[in-house]
């Protein structure tokens, strides 16, 4: 069965609210084995949202609305789902005396327009709502379903959890979704895409997927299946083959970011990193610290933006400075080992570059970025030339360091 989430609500079309339930939404479905189609986001317009409900119910076997439920006349999402199933909504005493009862327990009066949110779709069943006033419905149509969950997400999450998946469960065939997901370094989303086609082409399930951020490409393998064995079984087959191609680019196979993948290696080794930055301007540490728990391998770091503190801070020579300049490989190298000597740390990482779009010289030009390491058994550098914007520049730095740091370990 296919699932599709409406969004609704004019607030939610604004730069400033995000909605959030469909993602949750959606990984509860797959759980259940139901792939999500579509998903939309409609204002509060009732013929509009009329319009959008009944595209969904002729393509997709469930419907999902969050929010509209509230007792204002822009809340327009039970009318218009009665309005698309052709439907009456029916007015109930006893919800509205529940609705009238959780403002008592807040010592608060219920204003006359609350009562709104006690009319219920004709036939359908009604969901309480111990975190709320308004009431969800499920409504059973022609061999579909639409749920109508309120907006607010603590909320919709138990409501969903506690009286929809327990319907949901009974209606639907045993079917299982397994997810792999592989993260990938050091290449290029077309020069993956072309090299691990072949083989997934030759599957429809499971579904891949390949989605790329700046110095990072994730592959997404979805198996539906009527058996958790059989979902890993093909997973491990088609995850097999790709692994092969890709080799050691591959640095996570449960989705973790790098620096987590990092984090764990250095945890289990009972070693140490820290950090020396130029371009990056604590953009690498940064990444480093969301990890929780990063205090037991992360001992600190330097942000060094001009030579002077890279002499001062770091120890790197002045002569090394100006015969090479800031950019260069030997001045990395000074800088991972002026931290790595100052604190202690197994390790050490540096990011010097010319993020742009002003700066950069005649042999380092702006997108020039070189990353050092120091380790027990020496340094070492590496020279990359980012085409990109500024923002750009400095997480491919951040991403490539971690990785220059992952293959050492």
């Amino acid at each position: 069965m296919n699932a599709e989430i409406i969004a609704v609500g004019s607030e939610l079309l604004t730069p400033r609210r995000l909605d959030t339930n469909s993602l949750y939404v959606t990984g509860k479905l797959n759980e259940l084995g139901v792939e999500l189609v579509a998903k939309m986001v409609i204002g509060d317009e009732v013929a509009r949202l009329t319009e959008a409900i009944r595209g969904a119910l002729s393509r997709s076997e469930i419907v999902i609305l969050s929010g509209g439920l509230g007792p204002t006349d822009d809340d327009v999402t039970r009318d218009a789902v009665a309005r698309a199933l052709g439907r009456a909504l029916i007015y109930h005493d006893d919800i509205c005396g529940e609705i009238e009862a959780r403002f008592k327990r807040m010592n608060r009066p219920m204003v006359e327009i609350n009562k709104r949110q006690a009319y219920v779709i004709d036939g359908a069943e009604w969901l309480p709502n111990p975190n709320g006033t308004a009431p969800g419905q499920w409504v059973e149509d022609k061999g579909r379903v639409v749920m109508l969950l309120p907006g607010p997400p603590n909320e919709l999450k138990p409501m969903f959890d506690n009286e929809c998946l327990p319907r949901l469960t009974r209606l639907l065939p045993p079917r299982i979704m397994r997810t792999l997901i592989l993260r990938v370094a050091g290449m290029g989303e077309s020069d993956l895409d072309q090299l691990i086609s072949p083989v997934y082409r030759e599957y429809k399930n499971p579904v891949t997927t390949v989605l790329a951020a700046p110095g990072d490409v994730q592959i997404h393998f979805r198996a539906l299946c009527a058996s958790a064995e059989e979902a890993d079984s093909l997973l491990a087959e088609v995850g097999g083959r790709v692994e092969k191609l890709l080799g050691d680019r591959i640095y996570s196979r449960n989705g973790d970011p790098l620096e987590t993948v990092i984090g764990e290696r250095l945890r289990a080794r009972g070693e140490t990193l820290s950090v020396a930055e130029s371009c990056t301007g604590g953009g690498l540490a940064g990444r480093i610290t969301d990890i929780a728990g990063s205090s037991d391998y992360f001992v600190g770091g330097f942000v060094v933006y001009t030579n002077r503190m890279k002499t001062e801070l770091l120890g790197v020579n002045e002569e090394l400075l100006a015969t090479h300049g800031a950019v260069s490989e030997p001045v990395a190298e000074a800088m991972a080992a002026g931290a790595r000597e100052r604190t202690g740390s197994t390790y050490a990482l540096s990011i010097t570059g010319f993020a742009g779009p002003a700066g950069g010289t005649e042999t380092a030009p702006a997108g020039t970025v070189v990353i050092g390491l120091a380790s027990p058994s020496g340094c070492r550098s590496r020279r990359f030339k980012f085409i990109v914007d500024r923002a750009r520049i400095r997480t491919l730095a951040a991403q490539n360091a971690l990785d220059m740091l992952r293959k050492s370990l």
